[in-house]
């Protein structure tokens, strides 16, 4: 969400007046001299700013929160008051049951805030005449710029509040085809979705969606609201079936990625497109369905390659391996694998190239082929080395360790099964060094077989 450009802030005659004693204030009054009994203060103020009224003395007084809550009720902003006296009432319980929890709740009271009070009056002010004129569209402007304004984790609950008051009002304007009501939507959407209620989300989206379908209406970002509609469905459909992958309710996840993918089209963005056929063909891995998940899978890597995206292209060729290696085609899933490795490889995508070279050795050690299972298993442990990745790196030590230790082990038995005296030699020699033991030249490999075939 993009924050608007602050306005100039026209601030009414009590809040001008508290506003200079502020410690942001150049012009400051030290809080020393401000004592806290009212006779001491009137005094103090009588004897330093003789011929102040007594409005001027109550600025001076009271708290900026309290000055600002004043002017409102005093210039007839009754329903502002109201709202803002329930947002302050519900920062302070939020602040004292945060201060319970937790010690180092930095959080500052709302009074230490001006800035935030003065957005608060602007704008809830504006908004209030702009009902009572029944201009709902600059109601929901304005709050809207609230929305904004307190867009940050610290103040989430309270862009949350304002983006429920905008859906509200943007069910009242009729003059615009429905664009802020699709707007409201999708926010609503964001804040189901941020709670973990993906349901619901799902539901604002879908709405969002249709409103925006054959329209070209832009956000303030310039971007097309069908395709943020597409984006967000994509996006809280994925989350939904990866909790139906993890409760192994595949039949649903398979039919609301279906469902994604059918969306994406219609988007008409190939990248989109391409991701929701990544997902919907792991969703058929995941349930077995190798053949329909290969067909979906190789049409994600055609995209990829037709939009030029190598790390999308290299997903595309993991995931194929993977269908690949289920159906028992290892040649295949290797050949596949090893453009993974070329690819991360020129795109500096190191995670990647440990991920496929470690599926590599776990192929190789499979078949019985160490040797080679070992020199992909070392090239995963020397990039967790560069990446300084110290679990990746122990994970990996343990891989190339199984790898090397069955390597020698088919050294060691097919010299004691030679059973001649270089063999024995040989096994002597390694038994006082207890060092890597010297292949046989036959063997290194098992018996009867060749690394080619693989």
């Amino acid at each position: 969400m993009t924050t608007l450009p602050p306005l100039p802030m026209t601030r009414p005659k009590l809040t001008s007046l508290a506003r200079q004693k502020l410690p942001c204030c150049p012009e400051t009054i030290p809080r020393s001299q401000l004592i806290k009994e009212k006779d001491d203060i009137d005094h103090y103020l009588e004897v330093k700013f003789k011929g102040l009224s007594k409005e001027e003395v109550a600025a001076y007084r009271n708290s900026y929160k309290k000055n600002i809550c004043v002017d409102m009720l005093r210039d007839g902003y009754h329903k502002s008051f109201t709202e803002l006296f329930a947002l302050m009432e519900k920062w302070d319980a939020l602040r004292e049951a945060a201060q319970v929890r937790s010690i180092f709740w930095l959080q500052r009271p709302l009074e230490e805030q001006p800035d935030k009070l003065d957005h608060f009056y602007f704008y809830l002010t504006r908004a209030e005449v702009a009902e009572r004129k029944g201009y709902f569209e600059d109601v929901y402007n304005n709050l809207y710029a609230l929305a904004c304004y307190f867009n940050n984790p610290e103040d989430k609950w309270v862009r949350n509040h304002f983006y429920q008051r905008c859906f509200q009002i943007a069910q009242l304007i009729k003059i615009d085809g429905g664009k802020k009501a699709a707007e409201a939507l999708g926010h609503m959407g964001l804040l189901f979705e941020e709670d973990g209620h993906l349901l619901e989300a799902a539901e604002h989206y879908e709405a969002f969606h249709q409103l925006t379908q054959g329209r070209v209406w832009k956000d303030e970002a310039g971007r097309f609201l069908n395709l943020l509609a597409c984006e967000s469905l994509l996006r809280t459909y994925r989350l939904l079936a990866d909790k139906m992958l993890e409760n192994e309710d595949y039949k649903q996840a398979i039919k609301i990625l279906i469902k994604a993918s059918e969306i994406a089209k219609e988007g008409n963005d190939k990248k989109m497109e391409g991701e929701a056929s990544y997902y919907l063909g792991l969703a058929h891995l995941a349930a077995g369905e190798h053949e329909t998940a290969l067909a979906v899978l190789r049409s994600y890597s055609e995209i990829s390659t037709d939009l030029d995206d190598d790390l999308s292209l290299g997903r595309a060729y993991e995931a194929i391996a993977k269908v690949l290696q289920s159906r028992g085609e290892m040649t295949e899933a290797i050949e596949y694998l090893k453009k993974v490795v070329k690819i991360a490889r020129n795109n500096f995508q190191s995670l990647d190239v440990v991920k496929a070279s470690t599926m590599l050795g776990d192929i190789y050690n499979e078949k019985g082929y160490y040797k080679k299972a070992s020199e992909y298993f070392r090239q995963a442990f020397d990039t967790t080395e560069e990446l300084t990745n110290m679990p990746l790196m122990d994970e990996t030590k343990v891989h190339y360790g199984i790898a090397k230790a069955h390597q020698m082990m088919l050294t060691v038995n097919n010299y004691i099964e030679a059973a001649d005296l270089a063999s024995l030699d040989c096994l002597l020699a390694w038994k006082e060094s207890r060092s890597d033991i010297a292949p046989d030249p036959v063997t290194g490999e098992p018996r009867g077989s060749t690394t080619e075939s693989l």
